[in-house]
């Protein structure tokens, strides 16, 4: 996202939510919008731990089965975002968090922006690549590790006493 378009967002969003305390407090009156901000905040907290127990179920099955369950991390996440905006107070973040539950909406969402996701592998150890493309490990020929014997490697005797490395070393020979 441009810089310019989340600082739009980040100004637009609280006086955005301030309308909407102001709208639904004529509407129904104080008392009444307050009740409703705290009953979607408790909505939140019981549809996020509903599906999160629906999702590590079903996470689990899928990973018993041996499939990769991509899709179900990314709804995993998308409710804990749509929980955590219904535990929010205020009704924009009440009513995008209520359509990200839906599932529809959450592929759609995925859809929009699962283009621009990259996954990038990490480094394993022993200076080789695990390629995201499969589970073989290839040797890192980019490599700069040098593996060296007890034998082969002796410290200086006299280190310069200018370097930064040479500074609380022990000087046995």
């Amino acid at each position: 996202m441009r810089p310019i378009i989340a600082l739009s967002v980040l100004l637009a969003w609280p006086l955005a939510e301030i309308a909407g305390f102001v709208v639904v407090g004529r509407a129904l009156g104080l008392w009444w919008t307050l009740g409703l901000v705290i009953i979607t905040g408790l909505l939140g907290a019981f549809l996020m731990r509903q599906q999160g127990l629906h999702l590590l179920k079903k996470l689990s099955e899928q990973s018993q089965q041996g499939q990769i369950p991509a899709s179900s991390v990314i709804d995993g996440a998308m409710i804990v975002v749509a929980g955590i905006l219904l535990l929010l107070p205020g009704f924009v973040t009440d009513i995008v968090g209520i359509t990200l539950f839906i599932p529809f909406v959450r592929r759609l969402l995925w859809s929009a922006i699962g283009k621009r996701v990259v996954v990038v592998g990490s480094r394993g150890r022993g200076g080789f690549n695990r390629p995201t493309g499969g589970s073989k490990e290839t040797p890192n020929t980019g490599s700069k590790v040098v593996d060296l014997d007890e034998e082969e490697f002796h410290r200086n005797s006299d280190p310069n006493p200018s370097s930064p490395w040479s500074k609380g070393i022990d000087r046995d020979p």
